[in-house]
């Protein structure tokens, strides 16, 4: 059974969250805030976390960070606000969906189970292909990036976006287009969020977005994967 952590300070929410989660057969775990939700993280072990931000001490943003240091668990977040550049923090620090309140419950799960196929589908990954590059090195079926022989750390979604460029050197991918490849037609987001994960892919991988060795952005457009095979 699928094990969902939901963490939010207003016990209403969370009960209203719990029952509709458990009638669609998922397992329910509930946190009052940020310093009970890694405890819950590191003792359930869920497959995926709904965060609230604006919480009591330290907020959602900061413990996403946190997390963020040694875990790759699937988050969304839940916010009153829905200004563009709170989606934008959310996703520079490693969420991967966002949902804004007031919200359905049938939305939130929409929203679970789209992020839960992209993660299930890359820890299912068939083959061993890998793919080499002059001073990158990503194997799909381990899921593991190598960039100067180093092994980097990339969030699921991050590695999926990577391979989707990396697989056809040389072409031109509009947002749109990765969008499609990546999150799957039922992603709510904006084009903003490729932007940001982009910027997070080229950080991981010191990657100079004005003098690229990996990848490039097409003005206007989108990106482009522009390593050479070796």
């Amino acid at each position: 059974m699928t094990s969902v952590l939901v963490v939010d300070d207003e016990p209403e929410l969370r009960a209203m969250v719990r029952r509709y989660l458990e009638a669609e057969g998922f397992a329910v775990t509930e946190a009052v805030d940020g310093d009970a939700a890694l405890a819950a993280i590191a003792g359930v072990e869920p497959d995926i976390l709904v965060l609230d931000v604006s919480m009591p001490g330290r907020d959602g943003f900061e413990i996403l960070q946190e997390l963020r240091r040694t875990n790759n668990l699937p988050v969304i977040m839940l916010t009153a606000r829905s200004e563009e550049i709170d989606r934008v923090i959310g996703l520079t620090v490693g969420a991967d969906d966002y949902v804004t309140k007031p919200f359905s419950p049938r939305e939130l799960v929409a929203r679970i189970r789209a992020v839960l196929r992209r993660t299930q589908a890359g820890d299912s990954g068939v083959g061993d292909t890998m793919l080499v590059f002059d001073g990158l090195t990503i194997s799909e079926a381990a899921r593991e990036v190598r960039c100067a022989g180093v092994e980097i750390e990339i969030s699921t979604l991050e590695f999926d976006l990577l391979v989707a460029l990396a697989r056809a050197p040389g072409r031109v991918f509009s947002r749109a287009q990765l969008l499609e490849q990546v999150w799957g037609w039922d992603y709510y987001g904006v084009d903003r969020v490729v932007d940001v994960h982009i910027a997070n892919i080229r950080r991981q991988l010191n990657d100079d977005a004005d003098h690229p060795q990996f990848i490039g952005t097409v003005r206007g457009i989108g990106y482009k994967f522009i390593a050479q095979s070796s």
